[in-house]
């Protein structure tokens, strides 16, 4: 593709608008047009991003639909916070030329995915690439939605899943750039917290996801987020009742992922370093007697936010899956 994709950011200066510019600026096919934050308007993006000293010479807009046409982007991708998104859209008439990638929670159930005239399509690529392919409009997932969904969709096509006991493991960014009392360093060194438990917000998206796959009364997922004291990343570990033999659960997996390049099952026990500063979800089984034991590890900041937004991008254009998602994990 010789024509270069226009992108607009809105809520530019947070974790999650930082990384889709680290991705973007690196792209091969994309051109970033402007990165919007009201409340710093005027400030080049390295004084708040300032790994980007040296990168780039963008400063953050104030009102993108003055300073620009709003006709002079592909895609916008809406950064804001939960309900954020959805104001934006009620408040600035957008052409409809134009997709949209949310990385909120405004639009991702089946219930709010229709808004304005605009149809929002779930973006889990495992799941739904062909209709991302066709899509104007994608609800990127939630982080550890990503991370849940990915270790069990190949059991959910199978129909295996009744009561699922989950337990997953956030680093501090997950909590948003705004500081917090348990996102401070001096709370979250040498310290771990269980928090929202069986009621996180992410639960809903997956329950729809894998309902997609198994239509069953019986699926039930026991969820239990815990707060890390590390940066970046999610280790999720789900555990159910199961039959199957070793052997076989593992090709059930390699043949569900064999066409999707970020998803890798392991036959090795992974760890959460493997997945950090990647796209990738990196997934291991264990079967113990008649239990089954699913660990997934993905970059909460990425696969579970940014660069799974990219991806979906790429296939909304038409661009290889993995365009500008070669990334370096930090193995050390």
């Amino acid at each position: 593709m010789d024509k270069k994709i226009k992108i607009g950011i809105i809520g530019g200066a947070g974790y999650t608008g930082g990384e889709l510019i680290r991705i973007l600026l690196n792209h091969p096919s994309a051109e970033i047009v402007y990165v919007n934050s009201k409340s710093n308007a005027g400030n080049f993006l390295y004084n708040i991003h300032q790994d980007l000293l040296g990168e780039t010479e963008l400063k953050f807009s104030g009102s993108p639909s003055t300073r620009v046409g709003w006709g002079e982007v592909d895609v916008l991708f809406l950064c804001a916070g939960h309900g954020a998104a959805k104001k934006f859209l009620q408040e600035n008439k957008i052409d409809e030329r134009i997709k949209i990638i949310d990385l909120s929670h405004d639009f991702r159930l089946a219930e709010s995915s229709n808004f304005n005239s605009r149809s929002f399509i779930y973006g889990l690529p495992e799941l739904n690439r062909n209709k991302i392919i066709k899509a104007d409009n994608i609800a990127n997932p939630g982080c550890f939605a990503t991370a849940i969904q990915l270790g069990l969709l190949p059991l959910a096509k199978e129909g295996l899943l009744t009561s699922v006991y989950t337990t997953g493991i956030t680093g501090s960014t997950g909590a948003g750039h705004s500081l917090s009392d348990t996102s401070h360093f001096s709370w979250r060194a040498n310290n771990i917290q269980p928090y929202k438990t069986l009621s996180h917000q992410h639960l809903g998206e997956v329950g729809e996801t894998l309902l997609q796959l198994q239509n069953s009364n019986e699926l039930e997922i026991n969820f239990i987020p815990w707060r890390g004291d590390f940066t970046r990343g999610i280790f999720i570990t789900s555990q159910m009742d199961c039959n199957w033999k070793a052997n076989d659960l593992k090709n059930l997996y390699k043949d569900f992922f064999k066409d999707h390049p970020f998803t890798i099952l392991s036959d090795e026990l992974i760890s959460l370093k493997q997945s950090v500063n990647t796209n990738k979800c990196f997934i291991y089984l264990e079967k113990i007697e008649e239990k089954l034991v699913i660990h997934s590890t993905i970059d909460n900041l990425l696969k579970g936010a940014s660069g799974q937004a990219v991806q979906n991008m790429n296939l909304m254009f038409g661009l290889p899956e993995t365009a500008g998602l070669k990334l370096k994990a930090t193995g050390f």
